[in-house]
């Protein structure tokens, strides 16, 4: 059996591993961009939305997108066609991420598991003891704290790449996660606040017959492409672990939330199917395209930068024929 400290030299090689290279940022080849000019313009913004402007934020941020010495990931993802709901459709269209076929399968079987668990009637306390920390070990605690992070980043970035300005994040510190192994993370984006609506409908579902709520009055709409910048980000987080780990822990609030938007807006199940695979496929081939904008982003958000100097950091990593 490994000692702790045997265990935790081999998962700091890990983390090492997974920062490798991080502490020095590879600025693209820009001959037209201002590295030190962007970090001004985003330091107003990080001010603005410190005061809580977070409409004036995102016109700073819209203003500089695009620009010379401005933002070009904001907004700028290459998309899957909504219609390519599968990689061998992609691969006809001159797109192929065949070898992510795998990792597609396993992000849609873990959103599944998080489904049949919130629906499940029962939980016996043996399951959810078996959920706890008990005596955790270090090495655990590193392993939790560090998919956390990722876990984050990849809300971030996805948002970030499909044009949603995030607002602020949290990601859990280490002693947090000894306490409560469901602390988690989270990132507020300014453009979801149609989820107020959805966390309202919810509480009527559950004080009233589901008779009275049957006329429509509570079914919810948004345009599709809100949705699908939401879907896609909502996924971020889970589509992340896979990449980084292989797997995920699995009963991610996320897909509950995912679930219950859904349901909000009156999806049939195959409706919804078909959202969800869509948006697992386009954000993973996001994530994949921007690996290590996601692990030097995970290193920022890790040291607890800002907003602006996380977004300072995807800029300053991104070339141009990756976005």
């Amino acid at each position: 059996m490994n000692s702790p400290l045997h265990s935790a030299i081999v998962l700091s090689s890990h983390l090492r591993h997974e920062f490798s290279g991080t502490r020095t940022l590879v600025s693209a080849k820009l001959d037209d961009q201002d590295p030190a000019r962007r970090r001004r313009a985003l330091k107003k913004v990080d001010r603005e939305l410190s005061k809580g402007n977070y409409k004036t934020a995102l016109t700073l941020v819209k203003q500089l997108q695009g620009k010379s010495g401005g933002l070009r990931g904001f907004g700028a993802a290459k998309q899957v066609p909504w219609r390519i709901s599968s990689l061998d459709q992609l691969k006809l269209c001159g797109i192929d991420i065949s070898s992510s076929q795998a990792l597609v399968d396993l992000v849609l079987n873990s959103i599944n598991r998080s489904i049949e668990f919130e629906l499940s009637d029962e939980v016996s306390v043996l399951e959810l003891e078996s959920l706890m920390y008990d005596g955790e070990s270090y090495e655990s605690l590193c392993k939790d704290h560090l998919m956390c992070i990722q876990h984050e980043a990849g809300h971030f970035l996805v948002g970030y790449l499909l044009g949603v300005l995030p607002k602020g994040y949290r990601v859990s510190n280490m002693e947090t996660l000894r306490q409560d192994k469901f602390a988690g993370g989270k990132v507020d984006f300014l453009g979801f606040e149609f989820l107020i609506e959805v966390d309202t409908t919810k509480i009527l579902e559950k004080n009233f017959s589901r008779g009275k709520l049957r006329d429509g009055a509570a079914k919810g709409k948004i345009s599709s492409t809100t949705l699908n910048k939401f879907v896609c980000v909502i996924l971020g987080g889970l589509a992340a672990e896979h990449l980084v780990f292989g797997y995920s822990e699995g009963l991610h609030a996320d897909v509950e939330k995912l679930n219950a938007v859904l349901q909000w807006l009156g999806f049939t199940k195959s409706e919804g199917d078909s959202q969800v695979k869509w948006a697992a496929i386009n954000t993973l081939s996001i994530l994949v395209r921007h690996h290590k904008a996601r692990s030097r982003l995970a290193e920022a958000m890790a040291l607890g930068k800002s907003v602006g100097s996380c977004i300072d950091v995807i800029e300053s990593t991104l070339n141009d024929n990756e976005i």
